[in-house]
């Protein structure tokens, strides 16, 4: 089993910044891909961005150009720096990730989640 916590949420005015961290934790063998995702109100959830055991990274385009994922695969966290941040990426955060737990399973986490509010 795979535990994850989400730090880093909070209020900002817009045009700051704020560093979101993943921690993985529990009974795994490996931690693949990982990737954040976010909820407004009244909105469906979407992918925010996504990087590979790899490096490779993918985006969203409203956030292409502000926000930055990596990974440190030796601590099994993931971050997402959040620069130029606008009202509009006020939503509540969530990592996921798929974790290998046995020799040939792999399974799907989400993280409890953390605000984040971007407002004068």
């Amino acid at each position: 089993q795979v535990q994850l916590v989400e730090s880093g949420g909070g209020l900002v005015q817009p045009g700051g910044s704020l560093r979101l961290s993943c921690a993985a934790s529990g009974r795994f063998f490996s931690i693949n891909a990982m990737g954040w995702y976010r909820q407004a109100p009244g909105k469906e959830r979407e992918l925010v961005a996504a990087i590979t055991s790899g490096g490779s990274t993918n985006y969203a385009d409203s956030v292409k150009d502000r926000f930055t994922i990596s990974r440190d695969n030796a601590k099994n966290t993931v971050y997402l720096q959040m620069n130029s941040l606008k009202p509009e990426d006020t939503a509540i955060y969530y990592c996921n990730t798929d974790a290998r737990i046995g020799y040939s399973t792999t399974r799907s986490y989400w993280g409890q989640g953390t605000q984040v509010t971007v407002s004068s």
